[in-house]
């Protein structure tokens, strides 16, 4: 666990240097067209939630699996789209309970994670290209996760 927190620290340290703006840059982006919303829903999720999730799987490899769904077949074109992932513990001689989360992104851009028995909670906008929420929220899934929760 500590390596993933450390890593999150780096991560943030990481985020915070790259939004600092260049010039015109900034500028450029906010004039150029809107892609379709639900491209832009599908970028959001493969920059700020999938590498997320895989970051995380990296750091936590021996004790904790993360497997992520990336194309739920009912919803290949969906105007919203959504990804499915489970965390569950790595166990030796029993089968781990898996729980599964959904990370849904409605129509107004609000992103939630979802899962029975849990109460949504809110991880941002598409419009914010920001990961800390996503990240924080992982983190905490995953800790559950170890304790056994």
């Amino acid at each position: 666990m500590a390596k993933f927190k450390e890593a999150l620290e780096r991560g943030k340290e990481a985020r915070r240097q790259q939004e600092e703006p260049v010039g015109d840059v900034e500028v450029g982006k906010r004039d150029a067209p809107m892609a379709d919303f639900s491209e832009q829903a599908k970028a959001w999720l493969n920059d700020v939630v999938i590498a997320s999730l895989e970051a995380a799987k990296a750091d936590v490899a021996g004790e904790v699996a993360v497997d992520i769904d990336t194309a739920p077949r009912r919803q290949v074109k969906a105007l919203t789209p959504s990804i499915r992932f489970q965390i569950y513990r790595k166990r030796e001689l029993e089968k781990a309970p898996r729980r599964t989360f959904t990370v849904n992104v409605k129509v107004s851009g609000a992103v939630s994670v979802s899962s029975p028995g849990m109460v949504t909670k809110d991880v941002g906008n598409i419009g914010d290209r920001s990961d800390l929420r996503v990240r924080t929220l992982i983190a905490e899934l995953i800790e559950d996760a170890a304790k056994g929760t």
